[in-house]
């Protein structure tokens, strides 16, 4: 069963970086990221998802090369190109794909402006070496999938981390 974890961040940057190492540790083989998300909320309190994949490129890409492929049985291979482009363009941008766009904004309206969420679906328990090395990255979990023991135990993890990542730091500095 997949997991879905949302982790409430101070900025966008600071949830960017906890992607990327969400996504560091998926090339690592940590963790199988089905989806990950940031959602930030603007000066407006308007709030803006950045998709881990850009669903027009993905839809155009995969139109293009059967529009292409249709294109040279027909023998007009530019024509079927462009169409089949458009096309794949139009459904990917319709298509919703891994975590619920609606859900997201609906969790995110709880974020002032210029915070930020990273909302992650991994399709394997996180252990608890994922769950450290985010926590070194800030935040607060703010929601979860999971029964009620394994999200107290994950946000004990998460917290632990992040204190001990900030009294390292503190101590560097000192």
């Amino acid at each position: 069963m997949s997991e879905l974890i949302v982790i409430g961040y101070d900025s966008s940057e600071k949830a960017e970086a906890a992607r990327g190492a969400l996504l560091g540790m998926a090339r690592e083989y940590l963790v199988d990221v089905a989806d990950a998300v940031v959602a930030s909320a603007d000066k407006d309190g308007k709030i803006k998802l950045n998709q881990m994949v850009n669903l027009w490129t993905t839809g155009a890409t995969g139109g293009a090369f059967w529009g292409l492929l249709i294109g040279l049985i027909f023998f007009n291979p530019l024509l079927g190109l462009a169409v089949g482009a458009g096309a794949g363009a139009i459904s990917g941008a319709l298509t919703d794909y891994g975590i619920d766009d609606k859900f997201m904004k609906d969790v995110a309206t709880i974020l002032q402006p210029g915070q930020a969420a990273l909302f992650m679906m991994v399709r394997t328990n996180a252990s608890d070496k994922v769950i450290e090395r985010l926590g070194e990255k800030g935040g607060r979990v703010l929601r979860t999938n999971l029964d009620s023991d394994a999200e107290n135990h994950l946000r004990r993890a998460f917290e632990s981390a992040h204190r001990a990542e900030t009294s390292a730091h503190e101590e560097k500095t000192a």
